[in-house]
């Protein structure tokens, strides 16, 4: 009986200092081994062997990219302005054993490294600044973290700065401004658009008007050739048929009510050549007749008419018949 439990305490020993002996290192991470208290090797991903009781293998330590978080830092800008600043940092550990024996807590030197050149590149510029170059601000950033963590073993990837926050009436008066210069390129737009809209406007009367003008001109020019044209056609037909002094009588005859015919007529004097003209075609019809008549006397010029609507002037520098009262003329 006691022999199976010595046997079985050996079998137990035995794989204990098995475990101890062969290790598996996983992918994408990395061990330290110290033998007798002192670096000895870096254990790479895959199967190993190390000496029990002599060697010993530190946490596993892990090589992919990994991503921290700092809670909001208070920073003060150039024009005295307190901002919190959140950071999100990206890091690689690249050699485990200068993360492990060159620095004792990677992340806290990390963070207090972040948030000292945060301070640094933030103090030499406004917030405007800040607010408008976040690039430039991360890669200054990302140069100072990589040159100081560079001996740790660790290499900053990327640093971003997620948000930057300035004080409620800085943002208040922010966004008056923003408002304020919206309203102003809203106004100049509108003036741009009515400027243009009158100067097309203006253009378009000025094409319409040049149209309209020559129009006018061809529209003339073209009357005037008809009416040429016509004269010219009328005056030939006089000349080839050549009327006698009968039918140029009537066509006088026809034009007298036209030219009475208007509305600031208001004094009608018949011309001496009515008489002529209408014994000429008395005698015309006399002739069509077969009977010839004496031609009539010519008749006295007819007394011009006054006008009802005409004044007392023009009443009296009409010619007044002899009163039987007067005076025979000397």
């Amino acid at each position: 009986m006691a022999g199976l439990i010595v046997l079985a305490v050996v079998v137990l020993f035995l794989l204990f200092v098995a475990a101890r002996t062969i290790r598996i290192i996983p992918q994408a991470r990395a061990g330290v081994v110290e033998r007798l208290g002192r670096y000895s090797r870096t254990l790479n991903p895959g199967l190993t062997i190390v000496i029990p009781f002599i060697d010993k293998v530190k946490p596993l330590i892990d090589l992919r990219e990994q991503v921290i978080t700092f809670a909001p830092q208070p920073v003060i800008t150039e024009d005295n302005l307190v901002v919190q600043i959140d950071t999100v940092l990206y890091f690689t550990i690249t050699d485990p054993k200068s993360v492990t024996y060159e620095v004792a807590n990677p992340l806290q030197a990390i963070e207090q490294l972040t948030v000292t050149t945060l301070r640094n590149v933030i103090g030499g510029m406004t917030l405007e600044d800040a607010l408008t170059s976040r690039d430039n601000i991360n890669t200054q950033l990302r140069v100072v973290l990589d040159e100081a963590t560079g001996r740790w073993g660790i290499r900053i990837a990327r640093v971003e700065l997620k948000s930057i926050d300035p004080p409620g009436s800085i943002q208040e008066a922010m966004e008056k401004q923003m408002r304020a210069e919206r309203d102003r390129r809203a106004t100049i737009l509108q003036a741009e658009g009515v400027k243009q809209s009158q100067i097309l406007t203006a253009q378009g009367d000025q094409q319409s008007a040049v149209l309209r003008a020559q129009g006018e001109r061809e529209a003339a020019i073209l009357r005037a050739e008809g009416e040429a044209r016509a004269i010219q056609t009328v005056f030939t037909a006089i000349h080839e048929g050549r009327p006698d002094r009968e039918l140029l009588s009537y066509q006088y005859l026809q034009m007298l009510p036209k030219l009475a015919d208007g509305q600031a007529s208001k004094v009608f004097v018949i011309p001496s050549e009515f008489t002529q003209a209408l014994g000429g075609l008395g005698n015309a019809i006399g002739n069509a007749m077969g009977g010839a008549t004496p031609p009539a006397p010519p008749a006295p010029p007819a007394a011009p008419t006054p006008d009802a609507d005409a004044g007392p002037e023009a009443q009296r520098a009409l010619p007044q018949p002899p009163r039987p009262t007067d005076p025979p003329a000397a």
